[in-house]
């Protein structure tokens, strides 16, 4: 079973950038898809991004949300067991907390809907000022 840890996050002033790092425990990380979600105060949870697995550790699909395409860069890195979240060019409707996610799909299915994802991380807040 993969344990979820999510960190990295903080207050940042508009067009700052933060990275957030989801560290995972358990010796199968490398075959789950990986997402990112956020979640505001009075507002549901939401999908960020997403990076599927490949067998042969190469490239690996990803997808993102519309409202973070261009600015937000979803990557892993096997060895240590990681998926990172880049964001740049932060605006103040990206504060939420943020919550990594792993799904049991297919190689290079990358995951839109939280109902796929079986295992979360305790989130990490992200404050954008203006």
């Amino acid at each position: 079973q993969v344990q979820l840890v999510e960190s990295g996050g903080g207050l940042v002033q508009a067009g700052g950038s933060l990275r957030l790092s989801c560290a995972a425990s358990g010796r199968t990380f490398s075959t789950y898809a990986m997402g990112w979600f956020r979640q505001a105060p009075g507002k549901e949870r939401e999908f960020v991004a997403a990076i599927g697995w490949s067998s042969f550790n190469t490239y690996y699909a990803t997808h993102y949300a519309d409202s973070v395409k261009g600015r937000f860069t979803i990557s892993r890195d096997n060895a240590k067991n990681t998926v990172y979240l880049r964001m740049n060019s932060l605006k103040p409707e990206d504060t939420a907390v943020y919550f990594c996610a792993a799904a049991n799909t297919p190689s290079n299915i990358v995951a839109t809907a939280t109902t796929l994802y079986d295992i979360w991380g305790q989130g990490t807040q992200v404050t954008v000022s203006s």
